[in-house]
Parts: structure tokens; C-alpha cells; sequence
């Protein structure tokens, strides 16, 4: 853990950055360190919808045996990013002095196949009756959404995990991982990396090479979930970069990553790691190892998350998210 004047100066650093990203968003900044924008409001009610490839009884996630949900094999890989091999990383992406790189075990845990989308999204506002900024729903239903808070994803989240726990039409697998100890959170920042390049150490999701038919970005608003295939991809999983800023339950802090990071500190002011780049962001920015970080109150249109469903292991502590 950072000490309180390393906390200091790096929360400094980020308003800095909070206020030239907004300046500058119309020509795209290169790093996301963002802050809380107004309060949230009641959104408008809407009729039914049905949208092909997701399942309406089922919050509107994909329509497939696991609802969307792909496995990710637990196992090591390498986090980090290597300025020789990779001449777009920024100094937040080196492990040590010493070392540009880390290996990190992770558990097997499963990862949404897409971003949550607006679909997604209102159908848990609908459920709860929560407050968000209209904003968050006013996109097609099959984009991504944006415009949402760490709260929001986080309550999201929480509520999908009720969701499948007490719905009928919840998969047999998935059912039986959720009274088995999992549970569906947002992803830690090595997950969500993991997920992304596999565990060879790829830039880009795809390989080493920029590939714009790869992603959704330097563009002008966000595409379909799923627009973009990814046959080279290390897993099933789909626009990891570019389209929206992706949330996760990892507080931002420096490297080496270690998981019981997350567990620390949660009351105190933080910033939370976003991952991914978006639709409005360079290519430097949609690297695997790209590191934002957002406010709990941040909401930008270019701000969004996907979920996982991870194990939660008797015995251990774990974070409240």
C-alpha cells in the first residue's frame, strides 16, 4: 500500500489529469484519470424490448448455455508492460525498478463475453428502481453502456448475482457455480489483464500489432457489443479494447500488483482502475496493459464495465464488493 503522501501526490496527479481529459476530450486524451461529475437522477420508464442473440427472461444477456459467461483457466501470466517490446507504455504499467514485468497467478474465474450493455443496465434500473443519469440509458440497447459510477457497476453487479440466483431460467452451470461459493462482481484489474492478453504477454489483444479492424477506436461514439471480431484473441471474449473504459473492484495504486490490495483501504478516498481505452481514445490507449483510473462518482459516456463470476474460497477474506 502507498503511504498517505504517495496517496496524496497520486490523487493530485489524477485531478490534474481529471481536468485536462475533460478539457481535451473532443481530441481524445491520452491518459483517463477521472472525477465525479452531478448527481444522479430517476430515468424515464420504457417498454418492452426483444433484441436478437440476448435473452430478455434473463436480464438480456446473451442468449447461450452460460449466459455469456467464458471461462478464463486459471493459471499464471505476465502483467505489466515492457517499454523495450512495447514503446507505448506509460511508467504506471512498470512492475518495479527493477523489473517492467510481473507474473501473476489467477484462479480460473469466467468473464462476460461483452461489455454490460444498455439493455443489460436497464433492466437491472427497472428491478431496483435505483437513480442513475439518464444519460446511462439513452443509447441503443445493444451498445455498451457508459455514463455509470463504480457504485453503479458495483449495485449492478450485486444485482445480477440475486438475479441469477433466484431466477427459473438461470442455466443449470450457472447455477450450480453460484451455490457452489461464486459469485458475480466486477473483475480485479489481473483478471480483467489476463482476460484480455492471455498469458503471453500480447500487446494488444489480438498480437503485437495495431489492427483498427480489431476495435473501436479514434472513432466518434460507441459500436454494437460484439462488432469487432477477434479470431486471434486469447479468449472468447470481445472488445477489450477500445469501445468503453472498462470499471473494476482493484483501487489504483502503484505496482507490483498484489491481490490483497484490494482488500485494503476500501474506506478511504480512492481511485478505481478502468482498463481498455474507448471508442474516443488513441491507440496508445487500447493496449492490454493500459492503466485510468476514475473517481466513485465519475460518469462519462466513454465509462462503462463487464462482470465475471469468480470463486470465492472458504476460509479466505474477501473484499465487500
Amino acid at each position: 500500500m502507498p503511504s498517505s503522501s504517495e496517496r496524496s501526490g497520486l490523487l493530485a496527479v489524477a485531478l490534474l489529469t481529471a481536468v485536462a481529459t475533460v478539457l481535451m476530450y473532443s481530441q481524445r486524451a491520452e491518459l483517463g484519470f477521472l472525477h465525479d461529475q452531478p448527481a444522479s437522477v430517476e430515468p424515464e420508464s420504457t417498454g418492452p424490448i426483444a433484441l436478437e442473440g440476448f435473452r430478455a427472461d434473463a436480464g438480456f444477456l446473451p442468449d447461450d448455455g452460460l449466459l455469456g459467461f467464458v471461462e478464463i483457466p486459471g493459471g499464471p501470466f505476465l502483467m505489466g508492460s515492457d517499454p523495450i517490446r512495447d514503446v507505448g507504455a506509460f511508467d504506471n504499467e512498470r512492475w518495479t525498478a527493477t523489473a517492467a514485468q510481473g507474473t501473476v497467478n489467477v484462479p480460473t474465474f469466467y468473464v462476460g463475453r461483452y461489455e454490460v450493455t444498455v439493455a443489460q443496465f436497464r433492466a437491472f434500473v427497472e428491478g431496483t428502481g435505483l437513480g442513475v443519469d439518464r444519460a446511462a440509458l439513452s443509447g441503443l440497447p445493444d451498445h455498451p453502456v457508459g455514463s455509470v459510477s463504480w457504485p453503479d457497476a458495483i449495485a449492478y453487479a450485486r444485482w445480477l448475482d440475486a438475479f441469477l440466483r433466484a431466477s427459473p431460467s438461470t442455466p443449470g452451470p450457472l447455477v450450480r457455480l453460484l451455490d457452489d461459493g461464486w459469485r458475480v462482481s466486477l473483475p480485479t484489474e489481473a483478471q480483467w489483464e489476463k482476460a484480455a492478453r492471455g498469458s503471453d504477454g500480447r500487446i494488444y489483444p489480438w498480437g503485437n500489432d495495431l489492427r483498427p479492424d480489431r476495435a473501436n477506436f479514434e472513432d466518434s461514439g460507441k459500436r454494437p457489443v460484439g462488432t469487432f471480431a477477434c479470431p486471434e484473441c486469447a479468449f472468447d471474449v470481445s472488445d477489450m479494447s477500445g469501445n468503453v473504459w472498462e470499471l473494476t473492484r482493484s483501487p489504483y495504486q502503484p505496482y507490483p500488483y498484489d491481490p490483497e490490495d484490494d482488500l485494503d483501504g476500501l474506506d478511504e478516498d480512492a481511485l478505481w482502475v478502468m482498463r481498455g481505452g474507448s471508442y474516443a481514445d488513441p491507440a496508445r490507449n487500447i493496449r492490454c496493459a493500459i492503466r485510468g483510473g476514475a473517481d466513485p462518482g465519475a460518469r462519462r459516456p466513454f465509462i462503462g464495465f463487464r462482470v465475471v463470476i469468480t470463486r470465492i474460497e472458504p476460509g479466505v477474506s474477501q473484499s465487500p464488493l
